[in-house]
């Protein structure tokens, strides 16, 4: 099995999910389950079918996320030596050079991709294009709307 790359704080946040699925959601929805139950036939009883539902994507919600933790390979960009190469975890900034703007952009595993956030996954075309650059270089991107030039203008280990 292949090892997954994953930041610690995507790690921290399946953890923390997983503990309020397992201590809070998975509980309550046995509670509905037992509550649905004592009201009798359970053929028409649209309670308990919403909590058996519930029920089912909660645990498979849990063995979800215990199979990425298992199958995580959990990288600390900040114990990493800062080489100014562009490497998985890295925080990068890139300058635009045909709209001069900068955009910051986080290089973080599939799971934790959330571009609003400006985090990216480490597969994107973007982040390939970056890997084992340094600031200062060059990179060209195929976008959907034909290629872009950046200037790699900031590599952090944050």
């Amino acid at each position: 099995m292949r090892k997954v790359p994953m930041t610690v704080g995507g790690a921290e946040t399946l953890r923390t999910e997983l503990t309020e699925l397992k201590s809070n959601a998975r509980p309550r929805i046995i509670q509905a389950i037992a509550d649905a139950r004592e009201h009798g036939d359970l053929k028409e009883n649209a309670e308990y079918h919403a909590a058996r539902e519930q029920q089912s994507f909660c645990e498979g919600r849990i063995q979800e996320i215990e199979g990425k933790l298992a199958d995580a390979e959990i990288i600390d960009v900040k114990s990493i030596p800062a080489t100014g190469k562009v490497i998985f975890g890295t925080t990068v900034t890139l300058y635009n050079i045909d709209t001069e703007a900068s955009v910051t952009y986080q290089i973080v595993g599939e799971d934790e991709a959330d571009v609003k956030n400006s985090k990216i996954s480490v597969g994107s075309p973007i982040s390939r294009a970056m890997m084992g650059k340094e600031e200062g270089d060059e990179i060209t991107v195929n976008a959907p709307g034909g290629e872009v030039l950046y200037e790699i203008e900031k590599v952090e280990h944050l």
